[in-house]
């Protein structure tokens, strides 16, 4: 099955301002300077986080002698969004497909809906995709110019869940994107603990974007549940932590 080259090919060439005319959404889309970086929004959100923050005792634990000492750069190049993943206007947004990556529920049903057709058209053509890696496609009908798909494990191994983040963040630099938006991988119906998750997610992408710190500009952590708001609460000023 073909039929997505020539519209994916239309669609990467548009300025910015003409992309918009066909985004799926309509006028809901949520451009960047509306996502503020994690030192604003702890500054707006102060109540809600220092409410979720962990003790001393289980941050010791957890760190086992790593330190996170505070790098305002790398503050700045953190979001967090409560929202709709498919209205980010970004480079690109990451799907947490399944290995078919022809669609699915939840995050993967709603990106494969908001981009159009021609998305699944792509997603044939690339034979699937294993637990643990990353492909790319075009965006189409959504405000981010890409999708980068992922598929996450199922249950607690942590190894392939830090693999997703590291390929996504890698096939990221790859194609000059700079401004990427996660939703929570295998969180869901694949069964990953959400805490233990969250645990194994923020140092993986702190130690890239050390590793990286020139090639992005922003990676926004989409949550939706309170659960997960919760969570990102309590950890980011672990793993990020402010002056």
């Amino acid at each position: 099955m073909a039929g997505f080259e020539d519209e994916k090919r239309r669609i990467l060439s548009m300025s910015v301002e003409d992309r918009r005319k066909h985004y799926r959404c309509g006028p809901k889309f949520v451009t960047l300077s509306n996502v503020p970086a994690w030192p604003e929004y702890y500054t707006k959100n102060k109540f809600m986080v220092d409410k979720c923050a962990a003790s001393k005792d289980a941050i010791t634990r957890l760190l086992s002698g790593s330190i996170y000492t505070p790098d305002a750069e790398l503050n700045k190049k953190i979001s967090v969004f409560t929202g709709d993943i498919t209205t980010l206007e970004v480079d690109a947004v990451v799907n947490a497909a399944n290995n078919s990556l022809l669609g699915g529920g939840g995050v993967d049903g709603a990106i494969h809906r908001a981009a159009g057709g021609a998305l699944y058209r792509e997603c044939v053509t690339l034979g699937g995709c294993d637990t643990g890696d990353a492909k790319i496609t075009g965006g189409y009908g959504l405000p981010a110019r890409y999708v980068i798909h992922t598929v996450g494990p199922m249950g607690e191994k942590p190894a392939l869940l830090e693999s997703c983040y590291r390929r996504v963040m890698q096939t990221a630099i790859d194609n000059n994107i700079r401004t990427l938006a996660f939703p929570c991988i295998s969180t869901g119906v694949y069964g990953y603990p959400n805490e233990a998750a969250v645990c194994v997610v923020l140092p993986v992408v702190r130690t890239m974007l050390e590793a990286h710190r020139d090639k992005f500009d922003r990676v926004i952590f989409c949550l939706f549940l309170k659960v997960d708001i919760d969570i990102y609460h309590r950890y980011l000023p672990v793993f990020f932590p402010l002056p």
